[in-house]
């Protein structure tokens, strides 16, 4: 991406878009009982109250009865049949991570089969978005959480604390490919979730080689544990090299959160927060979904920044678009072209 003198300047920059994570798959109920949603009811309620506070994005998971993340398609497409009727303008993310709670005492953070998976992009009704990894990682959850952090929560159960910690992201190529075709044929936007500079470079050979024509819609994931850890260098050189076209959400985990949205909102990037990223706030007392959307919008406010509508945040993401050759994607990213055969030097980029 470009820096232009007056990049830094609020009425040069998009308006914000907030996504929220309310659902906290890693935790038990019991860790924030006053944020953590149990119920159907619980779930849309926390959804209608973090869109009433200035999120736009609903990044979901679902829990079963019993307290622990549904890895149940059914449980997913009742949720978003009632989420369409209870907040019809959010953009609807749900996380394709959707089985990495382990199931029964000591089981391993194991994720669904490739081809569960793929059925993600059968939901119905269908979300506006699933996000997905690119490339075999591993996401190690406990690296920046200190024990001060997770000592009081049932992530210091030794068994559970250990599936998490040896938790790795199955995303291999194959899969990668078929998943995006799905998702395309079926109206869905992948949103993609990076890990590191590899993932970015991967994904731009996808976009070469055809493999998706469509808006780019990224997530640098400052957890570390296998992804990049929340050094600002880091995240400043993600953004230098993602295309132009695209947009970056800025994400982390634990007390990194509030400093590295700071950060996202002045250069003009966008936001993520909730109990999935952090149960605390910068004094280390508990904090809510909605508490942390109320405090972006506090700063946002503070730094000039406007705060995107549902409407805008559409218009943002390109929620529906779709290109029809790679030319087309490449000129619409402001990427250069292909090189074409027997071309020497390097090719400039063109406008759409």
């Amino acid at each position: 991406m470009q820096f232009l003198d007056d990049s830094l300047l609020p009425e040069t920059q998009d308006k914000l878009v907030i996504t929220v994570a309310p659902y906290g798959p890693e935790w038990a109920v019991s860790d924030f009982p006053e944020d953590l949603p149990l119920t159907m009811d619980e779930h849309v309620q926390k959804a209608v109250d973090c869109y009433n506070a200035g999120a736009t994005v609903l990044h979901i998971h679902v829990r079963e009865l019993d307290g622990k993340g549904s890895k149940r398609l059914s449980k997913f497409n009742e949720l978003l049949g009632l989420l369409r009727e209870a907040v019809p303008d959010m953009i609807l993310q749900v996380g394709g991570s959707i089985s990495f709670a382990p199931e029964g005492e000591g089981a391993e953070a194991k994720w669904l089969s490739d081809d569960a998976r793929h059925m993600l992009a059968e939901l119905t009704p269908k979300p506006d978005q699933v996000t997905i990894a690119i490339t075999k990682t591993e996401m190690n959850i406990m690296d920046l959480m200190s024990a001060a952090e997770y000592g009081e929560t049932s992530l210091a159960d030794p068994a559970t604390y250990h599936a998490y910690r040896e938790m790795v992201v199955p995303a291999g190529p194959e899969w990668v490919e078929e998943h995006l075709r799905r998702l395309v044929a079926s109206g869905i936007q992948p949103h993609f979730q990076l890990t590191c500079m590899p993932d970015l470079e991967t994904l731009e050979r996808l976009v070469r080689r055809g493999h998706y024509n469509g808006p780019l819609n990224l997530t640098w994931v400052g957890i570390g544990g296998g992804f990049d850890g929340p050094n600002p260098n880091n995240f400043m050189e993600f953004i230098r090299r993602a295309p132009d076209g695209s947009t970056i959400t800025l994400e982390s985990v634990m007390r990194n959160v509030l400093p590295i949205n700071v950060m996202a909102m002045c250069l003009g990037m966008h936001t993520r927060c909730g109990n999935e990223d952090t149960l605390y706030d910068q004094h280390g007392s508990k904090i809510t979904s909605v508490q942390q959307i109320e405090q972006l919008v506090r700063v946002a406010k503070e730094l000039g920044r406007e705060i995107a509508t549902a409407k805008e945040a559409r218009e943002i993401y390109k929620i529906g678009v779709q290109y029809n050759s790679v030319d087309e994607t490449l000129a619409q990213l402001g990427m250069s072209p292909n090189r074409e055969p027997g071309r020497r030097a390097l090719p400039n980029r063109y406008a759409a």
